[in-house]
């Protein structure tokens, strides 16, 4: 449900979306922006304007949080609040994250894993990095300037893949639940659905549940382990409400979607459907918009009625500045339960509980967001589907270690090849300085010994005229065995602390180039950080 950016680069999704659409896949320019204290920042943020928008008091205060973060920053990193103060300062964390962080998942940024911020801040290792900067091969998905999209909606892309699936035989059963999950020596054999008021039973030989993992476990019959059922309960997800408004107003502003940071409206994100595709708002005179709102299933904001939420909803958007809560002319409104798994703290023990109570079973395999309970991208849980079915034809695919970007979902099938691998192992590699130098220092002390050696054995009136001037600069040298010894040791030296300097100071130039490539990555990857809800 809302707005998704049809983004891969994994040409068997994108050929499935090519062929499911034809010519109804759209390519959309990308934007979308934040909207704080009444004024547009760009995303990810740039330096002008930030500055123009904050002032130069707030952000000189912002630099200073930052350099404090880096001369000082936390010493473990198991919080969302302590990931991104790391790497950006607890100041500019507060402005940007935190609020718009806190409304999304209803726990304290404080409360909220890391792990979450890993995942969805990625394209930060050096091979990656440095290939991008230098050979422009590996491009973090926050680079991308546009995007695809159905004509008429993500809907389009489900009821085209219907009519293929019963084109070919398959069947569908929509407005059904799942009531029951029976097994026996590990295999699933049987699950029950309910349909008009009526239960079904189906034998079964393979089972693709997408379903939220808490449920496919409370749905096993026998029931698995208390531990297991336990861990599943404390399993947390986080539901999503819809409020969609037409204004009479053709244009309320460009954007795709506008993340709403400020803690004064409960709306967290907005967006502009005639700007994902103009098809979508048949009246060119109207804008419809979609009121995007975080809630816990059973909350107080989930329970308000229909004509509750569009109130808040059109005083919100006005509020805000885009409109008069007169020009709005009709509303709506969706609830979403379980849209988001919540990476709280102690999420990964229970998830890897349930995991292992499930990994019983032959024939299970789960996908998808909810079925993994993964905070996985589109085109990434529908890898996990496709790979999953693969798997009912005799393949063996770990769906749990599928890699969440595989180079934005193609680690598998990158050009990141053993030898870009070594070469970049090897040309950013850290020199070690001593021996470095004592290489150096040998080649040099080991050239002025052979080359008086050579001149001893050549002999003449006057034996090395030109390499006796070193004795200028080599106290105690002359062109003799006794000086060949004395110009090894001045030589070896010298090339000793050259090569020193020369390794210490290419590492130094090594590490801060380095350090400004990864951070170059770092702020273009953070534009996913918000996308991906």
């Amino acid at each position: 449900m809302g707005g998704h950016r049809f983004f891969t680069k994994n040409n068997e999704i994108k050929g499935l979306w090519q062929e499911a659409l034809g010519d109804s896949l759209l390519t959309v320019s990308r934007l979308s922006r934040i909207h704080y204290k009444g004024r547009f920042f760009n995303y990810p943020l740039s330096f002008l304007n930030a500055l123009s928008n904050l002032g130069l008091s707030e952000s000189l205060l912002i630099l200073l949080s930052y350099l404090k973060s880096r001369g000082n920053p936390h010493p473990e990193e198991k919080t969302f609040e302590q990931w991104v103060s790391n790497r950006f300062g607890k100041r500019l964390y507060e402005t940007f994250f935190k609020t718009y962080t806190e409304k999304v998942w209803g726990i304290p940024c404080n409360s909220l894993g890391a792990e979450w911020a890993a995942q969805r801040i990625k394209g930060l290792s050096l091979l990656v990095a440095v290939s991008n900067a230098l050979l422009n091969l590996q491009k973090p998905k926050s680079l991308i300037n546009e995007f695809n999209y159905p004509l008429n909606g993500p809907g389009m892309m489900w009821e085209a893949f219907q009519e293929t699936i019963r084109a070919k035989g398959g069947q569908i059963l929509f407005n059904t639940e799942v009531t029951g999950i029976f097994h026996e020596n590990r295999r699933i054999s049987h699950v029950e659905y309910a349909l008009r008021n009526s239960r079904k039973r189906v034998p079964v030989s393979h089972v693709i549940s997408s379903m939220p993992i808490t449920k496919l476990v409370t749905a096993l019959d026998p029931k698995p382990p208390e531990s297991v059922l336990e861990a599943a309960r404390q399993l947390r997800h986080r539901s999503f409400i819809m409020v969609g408004l037409i204004v009479d107003n053709k244009a309320l502003f460009p954007d795709q979607w506008i993340y709403i940071h400020s803690p004064d409206v409960k709306v967290g994100r907005i967006q502009n459907f005639k700007n994902w595709s103009s098809a979508m708002v048949p009246d060119p005179c109207k804008t419809s918009v979609g009121m995007e709102y975080f809630c816990d299933e059973g909350d107080e904001l989930w329970r308000l009625t229909d004509e509750d939420l569009v109130a808040i909803a059109s005083g919100e958007l006005s509020r805000l500045g885009f409109c008069d809560t007169g020009d709005v002319s009709d509303g709506f409104v969706i609830r979403q339960p379980m849209a988001y798994p919540v990476y709280d703290e102690g999420y990964q023990e229970r998830l890897m509980a349930v995991r292992a109570g499930l990994e019983e079973f032959e024939n299970l395999q789960t996908i998808g967001r909810n079925g993994m309970h993964r905070y996985n991208n589109m085109d990434h849980s529908m890898l996990s589907g496709i790979l999953a079915a693969q798997n009912t034809l005799g393949a063996t695919r770990d769906l749990w270690e599928i890699n969440e970007e595989e180079r934005y979902l193609e680690e598998d099938t990158a050009e990141r090849t053993p030898f870009l691998e070594s070469l970049f192992s090897r040309a950013f590699a850290r020199m070690d300085k001593l021996a470095f130098a004592t290489a150096l220092g040998s080649v040099c002390g080991l050239a002025i010994f052979l080359a008086t050696l050579w001149l001893i054995a050549k002999g003449g009136d006057v034996v090395g005229p030109n390499m006796s001037l070193l004795s200028q600069y080599f106290f105690g040298y002359s062109v003799t065995v006794k000086g060949a010894c004395i110009g090894f040791g001045y030589s070896f030296a010298w090339g000793f602390l050259f090569g020193w300097l020369f390794a210490y100071i290419r590492n130094l130039f090594l590490a801060l180039s380095i350090y400004q490539i990864k951070k170059r990555a770092e702020k273009l990857s953070i534009q996913d950080f918000l996308d991906g809800f």
